[in-house]
């Protein structure tokens, strides 16, 4: 899940490896709602850390509960798919032309 500020955009990798970074032409991506729960923890992430961006990694059970595993805050989110790049991109501009304190 990358987070710009408050915006959030959840995608679930789906791979037959454990690892899908081995075989990326095997994975697929597709959106997911980030249930309010993990959004709220986000949120209190970055306010902690003072960070505006982060690219978050979860693991999620079959049941749907979320478990958290890491932040990169200047992690790669350009992977992903055309829709999702592009709210990414348009989401970081917003962020950088109202400034600091937006």
């Amino acid at each position: 899940m990358t987070a710009v500020g408050d915006r959030l955009f959840g995608v679930r990798i789906s791979s037959p490896d454990l690892d899908w970074r081995e075989r990326q032409n095997l994975m697929s991506c597709s959106p997911v709602v980030v249930p309010e729960p993990v959004a709220q923890s986000v949120a209190a992430y970055l306010a902690e850390l003072h960070l505006v961006y982060g690219a978050f990694d979860f693991a999620v059970t079959a049941a749907g509960e979320w478990y958290f595993l890491e932040c990169n805050p200047n992690g790669q989110w350009a992977w992903q798919g055309v829709e999702t790049t592009s709210a990414i991109a348009w989401a970081i501009a917003d962020r950088l032309e109202k400034g600091p304190n937006a």
